[in-house]
């Protein structure tokens, strides 16, 4: 695995930019749109907490488990979210992608997928995981099934996980994609954004 070293990550819909603490406003506009901190079964930021949760990431990233990224649609520049490769195990190697958000408005868009193959691509083709983790609430609908959507495998639930924002107890759904499988998820998901262009016009 390659130094953990931050790196800018780009595609057609998008480019994933290291996290800065400079990026907290278009953050914060970008958490406003959608109210995306209400959702109660997740732990998004509210627009107060924002600098707090850049803070936190950029301080694992120094650790070498966490490499954070901020989320910019090319089509106008502005910031709709973060991303991050997290517990990051170089020895293996091994990587989750997760702590992911978007702003409302950009759901749908293709952006969200866009920025799954790139950060999969990188993974597998540059550092050569032989397997890459997601990791969502059982509660949590949408993003399960665009977890399924990437070709990603069940590996199992991990009941009464971690506690939500409102003290209540999540349920954690863990998926993956292996090394073998990443050719087909890959062309599954380029196919998928070449339709959302045509579908844009």
């Amino acid at each position: 695995m390659s130094a953990l070293e931050p790196v800018t990550l780009t595609g057609d819909l998008v480019s994933l930019r290291p996290l800065a603490l400079e990026d907290e406003e278009g953050l914060i506009e970008a958490v406003k749109d959608g109210e995306l901190w209400r959702l109660w079964y997740t732990n998004i930021p509210e627009p107060g907490g924002m600098r707090a949760e850049i803070e936190r990431r950029l301080t694992l990233q120094e650790r070498g488990s966490m490499l954070p990224f901020t989320t910019r649609s090319l089509r106008d520049g502005r910031i709709i979210g973060m991303t991050s490769f997290m517990n990051i195990d170089a020895s293996t190697p091994r990587v989750e992608i997760g702590s992911t958000w978007n702003a409302a408005s950009a759901h749908g868009s293709g952006t969200n997928a866009e920025s799954k193959l790139l950060l999969l691509t990188h993974a597998f083709e540059v550092w050569g995981c032989p397997a890459v983790e997601l990791r969502t609430s059982w509660q949590n609908k949408q993003s399960r099934a665009a977890i399924e959507g990437l070709g990603a495998k069940l590996d199992g639930v991990l009941r009464q996980h971690s506690r939500t924002r409102d003290g209540s107890l999540r349920d954690t759904c863990v998926y993956s994609i292996v090394a073998a499988e990443w050719p087909q998820a890959r062309s599954a998901l380029r196919f998928r954004l070449g339709k959302d262009v045509l579908a844009r016009g």
